[in-house]
């Protein structure tokens, strides 16, 4: 499929996904978040591709919103809907999806950055839910927000449009590592290749009996979780992980 403000490829089995408007800070308008979520289904749906890289072209990786959008009149804005959208694209994914993030994260480009599920920032990267500073209020990024920080930081967070750097991000959980700037797509194709290797049959259980578990009652989740575990160990790759260890060599996982 072609795109006008993204670029989608593959290497080996990670799929990358650039967001691909460095002249507007990669603000998200109409196209892009249209875009992204097509870009995301597409991989998703590629049976060669076991994780996927989320990034930007430019000195930005998102600066939020593309106020000056023409296509999206300035009396009804569909915004959140789209943010749902595209938050909801990642959550339902098998695959794991992991941010790398440069420069200003900011607004809906911090949910995006949240959104993942796993995010590297270099040392440059700057965070701010920064809705509040023009009379607006994150809603959507601020669902993704509270589920990864406690609720007197996300508030904080929310309620002053305060910048923060890479290294608080990391601090509070935000982001999994801070490398240079220079070893951003680096250090996040290494995350990626280092998954890549992993039991897709795994990775895709991994990720949704997760973000299952976190949203059910704790004596259900353990019942849950148990028979996540009797599925999965019926699985090929449990039995083909197993003998290969024995065996001291590379697994060979079944593709699917």
């Amino acid at each position: 499929m072609a795109y006008e403000t993204i670029l989608v490829e593959k290497h080996n089995h990670v799929g990358i996904l650039t967001l691909n408007r460095p002249d507007k800070l990669n603000t998200l308008s109409v196209r892009l978040f249209e875009e992204i979520v097509l870009g995301l289904e597409d991989l998703e749906r590629d049976q060669e591709v076991h994780v996927v890289v989320v990034r930007a072209n430019g000195r930005a990786f998102c600066a939020g919103r593309d106020v000056s959008d023409p296509t999206e009149s300035p009396l009804e804005r569909h915004e959140h809907r789209r943010f749902a959208r595209l938050a909801a694209a990642i959550a339902k994914m098998g695959k794991p999806v992991i941010a790398a993030v440069q420069g200003p994260a900011t607004a809906g480009g911090f949910g995006l950055a949240l959104a993942c599920d796993l995010a590297i920032a270099s040392d440059d990267a700057r965070f701010g839910m920064t809705a509040i500073n023009v009379g607006l209020f994150g809603f959507g990024p601020a669902l993704v927000l509270s589920r990864s920080l406690g609720q007197k930081k996300a508030l904080e967070l929310l309620l002053t449009g305060d910048i923060i750097g890479a290294a608080e991000a990391e601090r509070l959980g935000l982001v999994n590592r801070v490398v240079p700037r220079e070893r951003l797509d680096e250090a996040a194709m290494e995350l990626a290749a280092g998954l890549a290797k992993k039991s897709p049959v795994a990775l895709r259980m991994g990720k949704r009996g997760f973000y299952t578990m976190a949203d059910m009652e704790y004596l259900k989740a353990l019942d849950y979780a148990e028979a996540l575990i009797s599925i999965l160990h019926s699985t090929e790759d449990v039995e083909e992980g197993i003998k290969a260890f024995l065996e001291k060599r590379e697994p060979v996982w079944k593709r699917r």
